[in-house]
């Protein structure tokens, strides 16, 4: 998830409510009030009225004070607050943010709560891996979403293909006979670098390598290079731009015109594919991504947000119920139900099992990952060397030369 000013906080009919962008009062006649930052979107309205109304009928004498930020901008606004004095309570970050809040040693370390009261040795291990520093938990995972295969049921039909398939060689041998001169066998752009992640990954290599807090750029190792084969391979069959990302075009909106038979994408896709076009309801089938073995999905880079506690937080023990409360599966289960999220833990994917979409996405998040966990990879995504080196050797340039220059630039940044 990427970064995210002070917002009004959400509006609703509860005790919650506020009125403006005004404060709810607290600590008449003993009362706790535990502010708390939820990003814009990460929950509905009614999530958080239902969520506000039972934990508060639950703990006498506390208040829950809801701000929603917005993400631009959010990572120097909770720097500024954690090293202040009196800011929140409970933050909600982006998964990949936890590293560079932690670096300013600021955030309250939450190890000892999550092995006694939260099971985190089920956690899934893209949200909890980017919030473990040092060997200390910092961040509490609460929910993850992460790309699957979005099909056309009616092409693959046509193409005599009856099931999806169930290794990465069986993809590509589908794929080639999708890419037919009626259709694009899948629309994949050539800077979709959180794919080629998950490539690279499934190959065991690393975008960065990290030792005694110095990282290295990792693009040019043997295993990365036989990820991004994979993906020269899979891209050539569709007719997706080689030198843009995914975003440009959209591309729920190239999916929707009916003729692309395979979409790598989050769920949440399918609500712009479907606006586009309608007609396309009934026709859209789901996989988890193929890995190199038919026993497991390929991994997958896991965006979702994870929970923090400063140190400097006014009602720390509050918090803490919170962040319990919140990451337990009670409201897991409510908040995966609600908001079509992967919940925290591999143990919950089945309270998502009715919803096909989501059930497929929980199937690939139990081998997601997270970028490398360096306090400077936003600077690599800032100015992200990645997506030149990918459209470097999907144009035909030398990978491997392509692969040292980008993971030099990553070393540089890492290193700043």
């Amino acid at each position: 998830m990427k970064n995210r000013p002070l917002a009004c906080p959400l509006a609703a009919a509860t005790a919650l409510a506020l009125a403006g962008c005004g404060m709810l009062p607290g600590g008449d006649g003993g009362t706790k009030t535990v502010n708390i930052w939820l990003m814009r979107d990460s929950v509905s309205e009614d999530f958080l009225t239902r969520f506000t109304e039972a934990y508060e009928q639950e703990h006498d004498g506390v208040e829950l004070q809801v701000t929603v930020q917005e993400w631009t901008g959010i990572g120097k606004k909770v720097t500024e607050a954690i090293q202040g004095s009196g800011g929140p309570d409970v933050i909600e970050v982006g998964n990949t943010q936890v590293a560079q809040y932690a670096d300013t040693d600021k955030l309250y370390d939450l190890t000892l709560e999550s092995v006694r009261d939260l099971g985190s040795e089920d956690w899934l291990p893209g949200l909890a891996e980017p919030g473990s520093i040092g060997g200390s938990q910092y961040g509490i995972p609460w929910y993850a979403a992460n790309r699957i295969v979005i099909y056309n049921k009616d092409l693959f039909a046509d193409a005599g293909i009856d099931k999806p398939p169930a290794t990465r060689a069986e993809w590509l041998t589908d794929t080639e006979k999708l890419n037919t001169s009626g259709s694009q066998g899948i629309y994949l752009a050539g800077q979709d670098w959180y794919t080629l992640a998950g490539f690279i990954w499934d190959e065991g290599g690393e975008l960065a390598t990290g030792q005694g807090g110095v990282w290295t750029g990792a693009l040019d190792s043997a295993a990365a290079q036989r990820g991004m084969a994979f993906y020269k391979s899979l891209q050539s069959l569709g007719s997706g731009p080689k030198d843009a990302d995914e975003q440009n075009p959209p591309q729920a909106d190239v999916f929707a015109k009916g003729d692309v038979a395979q979409l790598i994408a989050a769920p949440s896709a399918v609500a712009a594919i479907l606006k586009a076009s309608p007609a396309l309801k009934d026709k859209l089938g789901y996989f988890p991504i193929p890995g190199a073995k038919a026993d497991q999905p390929c991994a997958v880079f896991t965006g979702g947000s994870d929970l923090i506690i400063p140190e400097n937080a006014p009602q720390r023990g509050a918090a803490l119920d919170v962040v319990k409360a919140l990451a337990g599966e009670k409201w897991q289960t409510e908040l995966a139900r609600t908001m079509g999220y992967v919940p925290n833990k591999k143990a919950l994917a089945s309270v998502v099992a009715g919803e096909e979409a989501i059930a497929v996405m929980a199937k690939g998040a139990a081998r997601g990952r997270a970028t490398p966990n360096s306090p400077q990879w936003a600077d690599v995504e800032a100015d992200n060397p990645i997506k030149p080196y990918m459209t470097a050797v999907l144009q035909g340039e030398d990978p491997v030369k392509a692969a040292r220059e980008a993971s030099a630039a990553i070393t540089d940044t890492l290193a700043e």
